[in-house]
This record gives C-alpha cells, sequence and structure tokens, in this order.
C-alpha cells in the first residue's frame, strides 16, 4: 500500500503483484468481468484505495455481487473467480422457467 502525506492511498498492490492506482482500475463503464478485472476491483477494496460503497457505484454492483467475489479469492484465489457469474445465474434464474 502506497499513501500520501495525508494518509490517502494512491497505489495498492494488484492481483498480479504490480502497483495498481485508480487510473489502471476497470473503467466505470465495464461489462463484460473477466477474472483480471474483479480481481483488480478486489485488491482496491481491500488495499483502501476505493470504499466497498465506491466500487458498488463505480462499478453498479451489489454488495452482495462484490463479496461473492472476495469470498471466491479467498477460498479458491483467482481462478474461483472464473464460476461466480455463472453461479450467479443460475441462482437468478431458478424457477423462473428460464432454463
Amino acid at each position: 500500500m502506497f499513501s500520501t502525506s495525508s494518509g490517502a492511498v494512491t497505489r495498492v498492490i494488484g492481483p498480479d503483484g504490480r502497483p495498481l492506482t485508480i487510473a489502471d482500475l476497470p473503467p466505470p463503464d465495464t461489462k463484460r468481468w473477466v477474472i483480471r478485472r474483479k480481481a483488480e476491483v478486489v485488491a482496491a477494496v481491500r488495499g483502501g484505495l476505493l470504499s466497498l460503497e465506491d466500487a458498488c457505484r463505480r462499478y453498479t454492483l451489489s454488495v452482495e455481487e462484490f463479496l461473492s467475489w472476495q469470498r471466491a479469492i479467498e477460498k479458491h484465489g483467482l481462478a474461483g473467480l472464473r464460476a461466480t457469474r455463472l453461479q450467479q445465474y443460475r441462482y437468478d434464474n431458478l424457477g423462473t422457467g428460464d432454463d
């Protein structure tokens, strides 16, 4: 974590081990959430670069969706993010007849 003299975090270590700044994060209008982008957002929140609320607002995520990404990384590493959306789609379609 890198911070200014005022204590604001300016860089965190990204999922690939390189420094990550706000400018390096996925654009706010991201629609395709690949593993790397999810991991960057999780690293930014964990490191204090973005608050959870700011990340959810910026990327139009629910808190539950973000937390599912974080849990997937904690349990299975980056590979755990691969199935997150598929699991969410299955959950969303339960009982709707949209198989």
